[in-house]
């Protein structure tokens, strides 16, 4: 588990950095709530994206991306609504995107999917 941990978080932060060359901020990392947990929200003007962020060591079983399934979406949807509540976040451009990060550490490659899934509301 803790190597998993460790090659997850060197993903996620392999995505940070690939946000913040494209000019976003990142606001806030690993957010907890009740309803789940939010791997990055980013901002760039008035759009606040929140960031799925999936690894896969390799391809053999398809790309990370499609494991962020239905039942994950409605997670993500559900705790970004708690956070822009909390933060009073209401006049802004949500958008929820998908960072697949294909191979281990910071040798990893991020594929970045903006507007990845939509909230349905």
């Amino acid at each position: 588990m803790e190597e998993r941990k460790f090659y997850g978080n060197a993903a996620e932060q392999l995505v940070a950095e690939h946000l913040e060359r494209h000019g976003y901020r990142v606001r806030d990392r690993n957010v907890h709530c009740r309803f789940g947990e939010l791997d990055i929200v980013a901002e760039r003007g008035l759009v606040l994206a929140f960031v799925e962020v999936r690894m896969r060591s390799s391809a053999l079983w398809g790309e990370p991306s499609e494991s962020v399934m239905r039942a994950k979406q409605r997670k993500v949807i559900t705790a970004a609504t708690e956070y822009c509540q909390r933060h009073r976040l209401f006049e802004r451009v949500i958008r929820f995107d998908v960072a697949s990060v294909l191979g281990r550490g910071r040798s990893g490659a991020v594929d970045y999917l903006e507007d990845a899934f939509e909230a349905g509301f």
